[in-house]
């Protein structure tokens, strides 16, 4: 078997133990991140859609529709919302070059 066979086998396996397990885990702490009022946010750091989508990496457009609620934020741009809303600050400076 390829090496790529064998590493899709693996996940496979790995994703049907998580299944069978039914969402039971022992020792780790899900983490669900909130949700995050993006207006309201970009609103209380008094930046413009475009400020606020150059400063943390996402686009105008998938601002514009998160604003609208055509969208939703979810994985990691829910994330990095949730540290933006609670210190943008660290945000920055770890983006600073």
């Amino acid at each position: 078997m390829t090496k790529a066979f064998e590493s899709i086998k693996q996940g496979l396996n790995e994703a049907i133990a998580h299944a069978k397990s039914k969402g039971k885990t022992t020792g780790i702490k899900l983490y669900q991140p909130q949700a995050v009022d993006v207006s309201g946010l970009r609103q209380r750091l008094s930046l413009t859609q475009e400020q606020f989508a150059a400063r943390f990496g996402f686009s105008v457009a998938t601002l514009r529709h998160w604003e609208r609620g055509d969208r939703a934020p979810s994985g990691p741009s829910l994330v990095l919302l949730n540290v933006i809303d609670r210190n943008p600050s660290a945000v920055l400076e770890a983006l600073r070059p």
